[in-house]
């Protein structure tokens, strides 16, 4: 035999060996298996039910809401929440002679929560086959340990974040709030919700029937905190609006008002109100209308205080100098049976006295003596018609209307302000435009380090003219209300009559000023809107021009604007009507 052929074969008796082991290990195996699944079934799901892997959101704190100034204006706080696995609950065995069951814990429950048994019953009866539900969300960490310090079955405590807003009333309109699962609902929140929320994180561990953590199993992702907005609004000068405003919409029994406060150069808002308001910090008795932010959402009919702009259009033209003169008389100007009307027969006046006089047929004949569209582009380069564009929920374009053809009292009425609508904001923008010496900036709610590239809208030297020539009204004209000692003051007041269901209101007004200071070096523009003042006084000169005036100083104080008036030339100011108002700050 060749031995490089041979082969080696092993006995009978190792492969006997061998698959008598096999056996025996899968006997075994089989038999376990039989006894953990059929024999020791309960066993098995109760060691399940009783240690679980779960995991859990790690909630990210919310980013802070800050003024300029690094001054806080929404802030989240930890706060606990106490939650319930119902479906836990129920599988309680029950024993009476232990008095042990799901009754008797709910029971307990009730006791430290401070609630009805009833009531709580019920709730869990309701959710008997869910495994989560909340019993009390963001409460103290005393509160929260004491409820579960009564060890109740399927009961937990999970943190959460309470939003705060330390400024409350003053700034609510412009913050907003967020809901009780901290989503954005008005205001900043709600408009960059996303950049505030961050991104939670997640954490497993394992946790008994009881909801006591046993062991950590670990963070499977960390928690991101949301970024930190700083606005441009100055909180100093948004307290000083906001307490003037409500004094003044006390004193005068008005609807509604509104403020703005624009910084010329840069088309910061410093500052911006509304009456009614509301505190954030407690909505249980909120009302809708007391949620507008009104300065960005309604529209009013400016009148007078566009005359300005029509003036600069004019100006722009090429037709007219500073010093041409107009031809008011008789005092009215008719289009059939339209008829447009001064308070008197003013006669022959020049830009400034039209101004000082508001001569809606001195405003009528510049505008039908210029082609049909140029106090259009006029409004329309300012930003009448279009969004301001501060990326607030609900922002109002306002209205220009555009015509083919454009009848000559459509003309006329777009020259002092009627036939049109905007916001206190889209006035506010346009008045900073022609303070900036005609250089119109975006206007914006965030701090700005360097201002944005603007458009020439106006040239400089007529910008100055007319801002001159507003200094007039305030001097001389229906604006003395508006003087702050020190300073010189540029301005227009308005007095419109409010739109209805059948026309126009004759016995419903809305009061504003419009201006800007120091007219020297402009540096801040404001816009007041008292909206349906009651009483004797309603004219804009009367109503709103001294909220200008207290506004105005304490801001140009507050940020050490120098005072631009000579000593010799200034005014000695009466003490304000006091009038009794509150503002809540803080809870």
């Amino acid at each position: 035999m060749n031995i490089e052929n041979r082969v080696h074969t092993p006995g009978k008796w190792r492969f006997r060996f061998v698959y008598g082991i096999a056996l025996l290990l899968f006997l075994v195996a089989g038999g376990r298996l039989f006894y953990l699944t059929v024999v020791d079934k309960a066993f098995l799901q109760n060691q399940g039910e009783i240690r679980a892997v779960r995991t859990e959101s790690i909630p990210a704190t919310r980013g802070m809401i800050l003024d300029r100034r690094g001054e806080p204006l929404a802030v989240s706080t930890p706060t606990w929440t106490i939650i319930a696995n119902p479906k836990a609950l129920w599988k309680i065995q029950r024993d009476p002679s232990l008095n042990i069951g799901p009754e008797q814990e709910i029971k307990r429950l009730a006791g430290v929560m401070g609630v009805g048994r009833a009531w709580l019953q019920e709730k869990f009866e309701a959710n008997e086959s869910r495994s989560f539900m909340y019993l009390k969300r963001q409460i103290p960490p005393n509160e929260a340990d004491a409820i579960m310090a009564a060890n109740v079955v399927g009961v937990s405590k999970t943190k959460e974040y309470k939003r705060y807003y330390p400024a409350a009333e003053v700034a609510s309109h412009v913050v907003g709030f967020t809901n009780i699962d901290d989503k954005g609902q008005e205001g900043i929140e709600l408009a960059y919700d996303q950049a505030l929320e961050g991104q939670p994180g997640r954490r497993s561990y394992v946790k008994d029937l009881r909801g006591n953590i046993i062991r950590g199993v670990g963070v499977e992702e960390a928690e991101h905190p949301g970024e930190n907005i700083e606005l441009s609004i100055d909180l100093r000068l948004q307290y000083l609006a906001y307490r003037e405003l409500k004094a003044a919409v006390t004193e005068h029994r008005a609807t509604s008002a509104s403020a703005v406060i624009l910084d010329v150069k840069t088309g910061e808002i410093l500052a911006m109100v509304n009456q009614p308001s509301y505190n954030p910090n407690d909505r249980s008795k909120l009302e809708y209308e007391e949620l507008r932010n009104r300065a960005v959402i309604d529209l009013f009919e400016p009148g007078s205080t566009m005359k300005p702009f029509t003036i600069s259009a004019a100006l722009m033209s090429g037709q007219y100098t500073t010093e041409t003169t107009i031809d008011t008389s008789p005092g009215y100007l008719r289009f059939g049976r339209f008829t447009i009307r001064d308070a008197a027969n003013y006669g022959v006046i020049d830009f400034e006295k039209l101004l000082i006089k508001s001569s809606n047929v001195g405003a009528s004949k510049i505008a039908l003596s210029l082609p049909q569209d140029a106090i259009w582009n006029m409004d329309y380069e300012l930003g009448i018609g279009s969004q301001v564009g501060i990326g607030f929920p609900g922002e109002a374009s306002g209205v220009l209307p555009s015509h083919p053809k454009w009848h000559p009292s459509e003309i006329a009425t777009l020259a002092y302000g009627y036939g049109l609508s905007v916001s206190t904001l889209q006035l506010a923008q346009a008045y900073m435009t022609l303070a900036n010496g005609g250089y119109r900036v975006p206007v914006t709610i965030f701090k700005q380090d360097i201002p944005a590239d603007g458009k020439q809208v106006i040239p400089h030297k007529i910008a100055q003219d007319v801002i001159k020539m507003m200094e007039s009204v305030v001097q001389r004209g229906s604006g003395k209300a508006a003087q702050i000692p020190g300073y010189r003051v540029a301005g227009k007041t308005g007095t419109v009559h409010k739109v209805g269901s059948k026309g126009y209101e004759y016995d419903q007004y809305i009061a504003l000023f419009a201006g800007v200071a120091p007219a020297s070096n402009p540096r801040l523009a404001m816009v007041v809107m008292i909206n349906d003042p009651k009483g004797r006084e309603y004219y804009g000169g009367e109503v709103a021009a001294p909220v200008f005036s207290r506004v105005m100083e304490g801001a140009l104080t507050t940020l050490n604007i120098y005072p631009d008036l000579p000593e010799g030339l200034r005014e000695v100011r009466l003490e304000p009507k006091k009038v009794p108002y509150q503002v809540v700050q803080g809870g």
